[in-house]
């Protein structure tokens, strides 16, 4: 366990940026559980990313105006195709569930990009990585426990945001050896915009001032969120961050329970809790194996 006077000052802000985070994405996921189902899940989500389009607009247009190779452009919109069906998926499941079920199931993320992994990209899993993540899905059944309670459609739309959201992650770690982290993100915000606004045109119905707020509200704590955890993997390694994620589901059971009167599920708690105990000891076990690759070449500079 890591003492207090052990954490490095830079440790200490990756801690703190990541709590901010934290809170930042409760922040999402309260607005949009308290929308409901008021209005349908595809334009929530439209309305949500053309707020969130706004802040990008400064890194969007250089970008645009320099234009992309034929790759590049079928990459980003293969990722905003995939996005489009995690968010409408996302939000419908954020409507009909509780807000702790959705963050716990949402812990498999990571799990889907390390399968996702292995299977298109041919990196290998230890048995090691294997075993971690046979635990982190035994935590998922945990917090679903099929067969002991009926599934509901938003448990099932979430496992399958989980499994979209997945794949969207590893076209974006291929679109980051192309293109600057900052322009990903900008360049996701508008293929997901395009591809949701023929969808959300489908099944439109007028929001209200006070709904196109609360959305508003949504893209502000979405940004801020994105910011902030970007800002934590700067300052501190994913072995110290990672572990800060689980306070999520801690802050999720508490707005489910204080504003929505959900009651809290220690069975999900405890899920969750594997899950993330999981995912960071697979980040713990890489940050190691990256060291020891970096060792011994530090080892025959001195030598030499």
């Amino acid at each position: 366990m890591i003492r207090l006077s052990q954490v490095t000052r830079s440790e200490l802000s990756g801690i703190l940026w990541m709590l901010t985070a934290g809170l930042c994405f409760v922040g999402v996921n309260g607005t949009v559980r308290w929308l409901g189902q008021d209005l349908p899940a595809a334009e929530n989500a439209f309305i949500r990313f053309a707020f969130g389009l706004l802040f990008l607009i400064p890194v969007l247009w250089p970008a645009l105006r320099q234009g992309f190779a034929p790759r590049v452009w079928a990459l980003f919109t293969l990722r905003g195709a995939l996005h489009v069906v995690a968010v409408i998926l996302w939000f419908y499941a954020m409507a009909r569930i509780p807000v702790a079920e959705v963050t716990a199931i949402g812990f498999l993320n990571p799990i889907m990009v390390t399968l996702g992994a292995a299977l298109l990209m041919g990196e290998r899993i230890s048995w090691r990585r294997g075993l971690a993540i046979g635990v982190a899905l035994a935590g998922a059944m945990i917090v679903l426990r099929p067969g002991f309670r009926a599934l509901e459609s938003g448990h099932f739309a979430q496992l399958g945001a989980a499994l979209t959201f997945g794949s969207s992650y590893l076209v974006a770690k291929r679109l980051s050896e192309l293109v600057p982290a900052t322009v990903v993100v900008a360049m996701m915000s508008l293929t997901v915009c395009v591809g949701l606004a023929p969808i959300a045109a489908l099944v439109w119905i007028q929001p209200t001032l006070v709904q196109y707020a609360v959305l508003a509200c949504t893209a502000v704590f979405a940004t801020a969120g994105h910011y902030a955890m970007t800002r934590a993997f700067v300052a501190a390694p994913l072995t110290v961050t990672q572990p800060i994620t689980f306070l999520q589901l801690i802050w999720a059971s508490l707005l489910g329970a204080l504003a929505f009167g959900e009651p809290v599920e220690i069975w999900v708690l405890l899920g969750g809790a594997i899950m993330i105990g999981a995912i960071s000891y697979i980040t713990w076990r890489e940050a190691r194996l990256r060291q020891r690759a970096i060792t011994p070449l530090a080892g025959a500079t001195r030598e030499s």
